[in-house]
């Protein structure tokens, strides 16, 4: 049985780590959040320390230490994406290998800071990949590699997840401590097409703004034209028939590839994978890192050339603009 602590028991994807510690059979020995509504807590490890200040979280995990001789062996990540960085650094220090959500960082350049903090402490970093893992992927890489070398693929990638108001006003609303919509919602699709299609040569962002991205990525293996969005303006009508408020879409070569469900073991699986000397390290999402930081910073060259049929929608106002 490993001992884990977990940063962020609040956040909306913690379960899916508490859920995952619990079913590969390990232990959670503390908790931290600044915000105490983790009752979720009572579902998976109610035996669990629980602390809404850092220094007190840190100092509980050193005296079980000194004190009990429980040393911490892994440190899950769920917080906000500005504190990845911060976070992992912490539980490499605390002697521990860090398990941390996406985006790993929001930089590239992060990534090279924490491999000497790696070679400092001899510990390892993790990086949550799920898409990697997602039946329909894994056939898809292998129909990929298994099939004619020269063949570029056209891909339409369309990902739609409502959110409200609320999301302006919290952390993610703010590109400095999200990284803005292509990285908070579209991370993993960029890890996913870099895992299967190969390394970047091109990369086109058309429109960027607030509630809302699309552009163009040119892989050795693809060329796919994207869209994000958070609004439900934009919905198709069909998706807002049935009452609902996301749409998910892989087109290849004009055929739709079905990965809505069989995501709900995904996390646990990482896990399994990470604790039997497996899972994706420090490295993996290195290309997903530069492609959102490049979205990030590029100038949207606005709708010419191959760009994703949604980006002609008419674009929204910022609720709390002026």
């Amino acid at each position: 049985m490993k001992q884990f602590a977990l940063i962020g028991a609040a956040g909306y994807i913690a379960p899916r780590h508490l859920q995952a510690i619990k079913e590969t059979g390990n232990n959670l020995i503390a908790a931290l959040d600044p915000y105490d509504g983790v009752g979720i807590m009572d579902s998976f490890f109610p035996n669990a320390a629980f602390f809404v200040e850092t220094e007190r979280f840190d100092r509980h995990i050193e005296k079980l230490k000194y004190d009990k001789g429980i040393d911490l062996d892994y440190m899950s990540i769920c917080t906000p994406n500005y504190l990845h960085d911060a976070h992992i650094r912490m539980a490499l220090r605390r002697g521990s290998d860090a398990i941390c959500e996406k985006p790993l960082v929001l930089n590239p350049w992060n990534i090279d800071a924490l491999a000497r903090v790696v070679e400092d402490t001899g510990k390892k970093i993790y990086n949550i990949l799920q898409l990697r893992l997602h039946p329909s992927i894994v056939s898809l890489k292998k129909r990929v590699d298994n099939g004619p070398k020269d063949k570029i693929y056209d891909i339409d990638l369309t990902y739609l997840t409502s959110r409200g108001n609320w999301y302006y006003t919290s952390w993610k609303g703010d590109l400095s401590k999200s990284g803005g919509i292509a990285t908070n919602i579209g991370v993993h699709f960029y890890d996913m097409l870099s895992y299967i299609f190969g390394n970047v040569k091109q990369n086109i962002v058309h429109i960027h703004t607030h509630d809302r991205a699309a552009g163009f990525l040119y892989f050795e293996r693809a060329r796919v034209r994207w869209f994000l969005s958070i609004n439900d303006e934009v919905l198709p009508a069909k998706v807002i028939a049935k009452g609902q408020r996301t749409y998910r879409s892989l087109l290849i070569e004009g055929v739709e590839l079905e990965f809505s469900n069989g995501f709900t073991d995904l996390h646990t699986r990482s896990y399994q994978e990470i604790l039997a000397g497996g899972g994706y390290g420090l490295e993996a999402p290195r290309q997903a890192i530069e492609i959102v930081h490049a979205i990030r910073h590029e100038k949207p060259v606005g709708l010419i050339g191959d760009y994703h049929p949604f980006a002609k929608k008419p674009l929204a106002k910022h609720p709390f603009a002026k």
